[in-house]
Parts: C-alpha cells; sequence; structure tokens
C-alpha cells in the first residue's frame, strides 16, 4: 500500500490521541518528569547513603564520630551567643555526659527527660546519652504544672535533666514525681560549689573519651522522644530512632539540595523536629555550621543572619508573619541567604516575604514529628509544600483520600476501601506503612493506644495500613500540594466549606499581621457553623469598620467570620502555632467572654454585641 498509506494512518493515530486528550499526557511528561526524575535520583543516592550506615550498625553518635569528628576535629559545628563549638568540643563534652550517666547507673533503654532553653549543650548532653543507649525526652520548656508531670511521667522518665533557670518549675512539681526519678540540674554560669545536684559538677569529674556501655546501641535503636506540639490537648511522646532521625535530617537535605557549606541559623526550639533533627543534623551528620539562638526575635532575625554570614535559615509557624511586621531597615537585604526552610509560610504572605527580604528561595515542607506522609518544594514553587509525582506515584506512596472534613473519617466506596481525590478536591494525606521501609515506617507514640488512632486501615487495598495525618490538603493537575486546614477546624457554612487557614491569613493581613485565630461556633436555627475570628489588640487600635470593608473585598460572604473577639493575647505552642480549643468553646458567649465581642450585621459591618444583641440572636430575631 506504501508510503502514502502509512502516512494516512499514523495521521488518524495523531488526531485520535489528541482528540482523546492524549496530549494532555505529553504536557505532563514535559512539565513534571524533569521535578520527578530529579527527586527520584536525589532520593536513590540518599537511601544509598543511608544503606551503608545501616550496614555498619551506625548511629547518629557514630556517624558524627566517624565521619566529622574524624575528619574535621575543628570544624565549628555550632555558634552561641558568639562563642564556638568545634566538632572535638561537642565530642569530648558528650562523652563526659554517657560516662557521668553510666556511673550514675543509667544503661540502654532507660529514659531521660532533658528541659533546658536552647543553648549547644542540649544537644551535647542529648547526644552523650545516646552513646550508651539512653533515651532522650525532649522537654518543651514552656511547659508548666500538669502539663510538664504529663510530659515526665508520659516517657517514663527515670531522670530528668533540667536547667536552672527552670528551677521554680521543678520546684512546683517535685511532689507529684514518682519518688524514684533522679534529678539533675545544670547552669550556664558557675554553680555552687556545695551542691552535688548540679550536672556541671559531675562532668567535670568524667572522663572525654569515648564510653564502653555494656550494651552498645544501634542503627534501629531508640534516639529520642520528641513532643507533639499539643495544639490538640497535652502533647504526645513521638519516637525518634537513630535511622528516623538520620532519614528525617537527610532525605530533606538531599531534595532541596542544602549544601555542606551552608551556614545555617535557627532560632526555633531544639526540643522539636524542625530545629533538633533538621537543622541541627545538618551539623552532625553533614559537618554544617549551625548558628543557634535562645529564643526567636522578629526584628533581630535578619540581623542575626547577616552578622554570622548564614547561607539558610530556618522558620516556622506564624514566625514569618512576626518579621513581616517589623519596621524596614538595612539588614533586611544585606545578607548572603540563599535559602530558606520551614514550614507553616502562608500563600498570603510568601511573596510579599520574598520580595521584602530578597530571599532568592523558599523550601517549604510538610510533615510531622510522628508521620511518614513528609514532602517537600524542590523547585521553589509558589505556595507549595510538596508534590506527589503525577507519572510515578507508587515511587513515594503518599496519596490524599476523601474526608468528612470534620471527623476526618475516611469515606468509603462500595467495596469498604479510600478513594482518592482529584486534583483541586480536597481531602487528606496519607502515607502507606511500610514497616520494612525506614521511609514508610510509623513508629507512633510511646502510648500505644494513641499512635492506633492515627492508623487507617483497608486504605487502597485490604489488609494494608496508612498513617493518617488529620490535615486538609488539595493537589494541583501537576501534583503539586497545597495545605487547606486540619480536620476539625475547616467547618461548614452556607453550604460551602471554610478553610480557617485561610480566612486566618486574609484576616491577619488586613488586621496588620497580628495575630488571629479563626474557628467555627454554633448559631441557632442555622445549619454548620458560623465563622468566628479572635484578633490580639493589646493596644485597642483595631478600626473593626476596615476590617469590615477589607473583608467584604478579600473574601466570599460564607467566609467572612460573622463574629470577632478582641483579645490581649493568644496562647501559642513552642512551634508558633496558634491555640484555639479553649476559644472555640467560649464561642461568642457574653456571659463567658469578657473580651470586646462584635456580630456582623445586616448593613455589612461589625458592630458591639451587646447583651440585648446576643438575646437577639439566640432567639433569630437577628438572623445572620
Amino acid at each position: 500500500m506504501g508510503l502514502p498509506f502509512l502516512l494516512q494512518v499514523v495521521a488518524v493515530a495523531i488526531i485520535a490521541f489528541v482528540a482523546s486528550g492524549g496530549y494532555k499526557f505529553i504536557y505532563l511528561v514535559y512539565r513534571t518528569a524533569p521535578r520527578d526524575i530529579r527527586a527520584l535520583c536525589r532520593f536513590y543516592y540518599f537511601l544509598y547513603t543511608a544503606k551503608k550506615l545501616s550496614k555498619k550498625n551506625w548511629t547518629v553518635a557514630d556517624v558524627f564520630k566517624h565521619n566529622i569528628v574524624k575528619n574535621n576535629p575543628h570544624k565549628v559545628l555550632f555558634v552561641f551567643e558568639d562563642k564556638e563549638w568545634t566538632a572535638l568540643q561537642v565530642e569530648e563534652y558528650s562523652n563526659k555526659v554517657a560516662n557521668a550517666m553510666l556511673e550514675r547507673g543509667f544503661k540502654k533503654g532507660d529514659v531521660v527527660g532533658l528541659l533546658m532553653e536552647n543553648r549547644p549543650e542540649f544537644v551535647g548532653i542529648w547526644l552523650g546519652m545516646s552513646k550508651v543507649g539512653i533515651v532522650s525526652a525532649l522537654i518543651n520548656y514552656n511547659q508548666r504544672l500538669v502539663s510538664l508531670v504529663h510530659s515526665i511521667k508520659v516517657a517514663n522518665c527515670m531522670g530528668l535533666i533540667y536547667g536552672s533557670e527552670l528551677s521554680s518549675d521543678i520546684d512546683d512539681i517535685k511532689n507529684d514525681l514518682d519518688n524514684g526519678i533522679k534529678l539533675f540540674k545544670w547552669s550556664s554560669t558557675s554553680p555552687p560549689t556545695n551542691d552535688g545536684t548540679y550536672l556541671n559538677h559531675i562532668l567535670d569529674k568524667a572522663s572525654p573519651s569515648a564510653p564502653n556501655p555494656p550494651e552498645k546501641p544501634g542503627y534501629n535503636d531508640k534516639l529520642l522522644y520528641i513532643y507533639t506540639s499539643g495544639t490538640t490537648g497535652y502533647p504526645k511522646a513521638a519516637i525518634i530512632t537513630n535511622v528516623r532521625y538520620i532519614f528525617i535530617a537527610g532525605a530533606y537535605a538531599y531534595q532541596v539540595g542544602l549544601k555542606y557549606s551552608d551556614r545555617f541559623y535557627t532560632p526555633l526550639p531544639l526540643y522539636h523536629t524542625a530545629a533538633g533533627i533538621m537543622c541541627i543534623g545538618q551539623s552532625l551528620l553533614y559537618g554544617c555550621t549551625t548558628v543557634i539562638r535562645k529564643k526567636f526575635s522578629a526584628s533581630g532575625y535578619f540581623q542575626d543572619v547577616s552578622k554570622y554570614n548564614c547561607t539558610a535559615a530556618q522558620y516556622i509557624g506564624e514566625m514569618c508573619r512576626y518579621i513581616l511586621a517589623t519596621p524596614p531597615k538595612a539588614d533586611d537585604t544585606n545578607h548572603k541567604l540563599r535559602i530558606i526552610f520551614g514550614n507553616g509560610l502562608k500563600p498570603q504572605i510568601w511573596k510579599e516575604f520574598v520580595s521584602r527580604f530578597n530571599v532568592p528561595r523558599v523550601a517549604e515542607f510538610y510533615g510531622s514529628t510522628e508521620g511518614n506522609a513528609n514532602i517537600a518544594n524542590t523547585d521553589n514553587t509558589f505556595g507549595a509544600i510538596g508534590f506527589v509525582s503525577r507519572l510515578i506515584p507508587s515511587i513515594y506512596p503518599i496519596s490524599i483520600i476523601r474526608v468528612n472534613p470534620e471527623t476526618c473519617e475516611p469515606i468509603r466506596n462500595a467495596e469498604g476501601l479510600c478513594t482518592r481525590c482529584n486534583p483541586g478536591e480536597p481531602g487528606v494525606i496519607v502515607g502507606k506503612i511500610i514497616s520494612t521501609n525506614p521511609s514508610r515506617q510509623f513508629l507512633g507514640y510511646v502510648n500505644n493506644e494513641e499512635s492506633q488512632k492515627k492508623v487507617v486501615r483497608d486504605v487502597f487495598d485490604k489488609g494494608d495500613a496508612a498513617f493518617l495525618s488529620g490535615d486538609l490538603l488539595v493537589a494541583d493537575e501537576w501534583g503539586y500540594l497545597y495545605f487547606k486546614d486540619r480536620t476539625g477546624d475547616t467547618f461548614r457554612w452556607k453550604g460551602e466549606n471554610v478553610s480557617t487557614a485561610e480566612v486566618e491569613g486574609v484576616v491577619s493581613n488586613i488586621a496588620g499581621y497580628r495575630d488571629c485565630v479563626v474557628y467555627g461556633v454554633e448559631v441557632p436555627n442555622s445549619e454548620g457553623r458560623a465563622g468566628m475570628a479572635a484578633i490580639v489588640d493589646k493596644d485597642n487600635t483595631l478600626d473593626v469598620s476596615t476590617l469590615s470593608t477589607g473583608l467584604q473585598k478579600a473574601l466570599p460572604s460564607y467566609a467572612r467570620p460573622l463574629f470577632i473577639r478582641k483579645l490581649n493575647e493568644v496562647e501559642m505552642t513552642g512551634t508558633y502555632k496558634l491555640k484555639k480549643l479553649d476559644l472555640q468553646r467560649d464561642g461568642y458567649d457574653i456571659g463567658r467572654v469578657k473580651d470586646q465581642l462584635y456580630f456582623y450585621n445586616s448593613k455589612g459591618i461589625y458592630q458591639e454585641l451587646t447583651s440585648e444583641a446576643y438575646s437577639d440572636i439566640l432567639s433569630g430575631k437577628i438572623r445572620l
């Protein structure tokens, strides 16, 4: 039939392929294949390096000793308040801790709580205890009384090391602790010479040589307990093994392209995953320099970045909004920063932040201390928290499934299995659990009952299991993922789902970057829940009329908060997440709330909520 016939067949095939939408797949490959291949190569190279550590059965302390201290002992690892710590100094200090704890009868598998403010010694203490197999429970130093007792007891601590600045907090709870718990006080200044309870004196007498424990810890052994932030109740102690520490710090570093030459800056609490693993891990595993600040300062953030010539800086939660609210100054752009990394940079301020501070790249990530559904924005895509390959999704098996947004219960099909969301459809992200794969394991919490609450079964096949994150995400057509809200925070009003995270970002911007919490409240004789915003207004300068005008322009009617509460302050977790449970319980009950309250009246402005107006809302005389 010859060449003409063959050309006709090819032409018909091409037309049929295009008509059936095949061109979309070609464009998908064009748009996403380079990203996916680059990420895949980086991930497999990291797996290759991790496999070598596994064969040697090395712990984090072993990696530090053999790869960092041995090869570059005088490399500056930590900078704190202008004092430098070299790799050798960290090694010898941690050896002293290890030997001291052995001498006091602690052994592999014992748990010791660590309650200290940010400083290099914090790292040296838990690193030292890990050398003899002691698990360090990294406790939030902002906790007091009942919550502090809970954190110590839930981890089954046999000992507690605490900073002398927190002595009064420990004195308040001593009678509530188990009688057998050993307490050690540490001081940043010279302690009294006749007080043997100070860890400083014990360390002065301890040997800086490598310890020789009866039973050496290994690659898969427990390293740390790191607590969840406690936004929904008491903190839970998540299990971090040596291999998990290596995977969190290492996989992220490879994926986003962190460098051995980077100088890191972190003002975040070292007791949490973000700073304690993702940042400090770059020093312990790869020999990078980390500048540690005792506490976050919005005005001092870029001053420090500039002063210490940092090239990579860390953020979390509401930090970027606080920094953006500071007056402009020369240090805003007079720096060598090439990347900022963290989670919680809201899309509403993303572009303004990177523009004002001349930030070349943002490596936003998503994950949780205990979870296995961790992702990262590897290519500076605006607003994205990471991606899942549309071409080869099985390589990293995380998915977005349909759930009831209020209860987080999966919506199942006729076979009883979960259903995947389409692009643009919000759902909860889940990570498939594979116990033999370190990147897919779910180690859970010390409390196994709490662990089981985070596992969903019969996900896509009968008998399989996945980690249920509890976060609502949405994917676009290219596989990029965007944070929507926490399940339980999203509410429904006027037949529409309202994302509190999105509304909070808009309200905060209009209110001059003030702290803001949005939640749903019940209104009598109305279906769903109405939005309410609690806004911090310490100096009583918030203009509610300007706020109402701005919200009318920025938000659809169903998403506008119908109630406003002015606050002097709002409680925050140690990782800069705003707490809202108590506020939600108070609602707009004028009998319970002593702060100023406003409601959105029929004229579209916020009017002060009086006792009469409150009664009219409850009776239905005023309809919202």
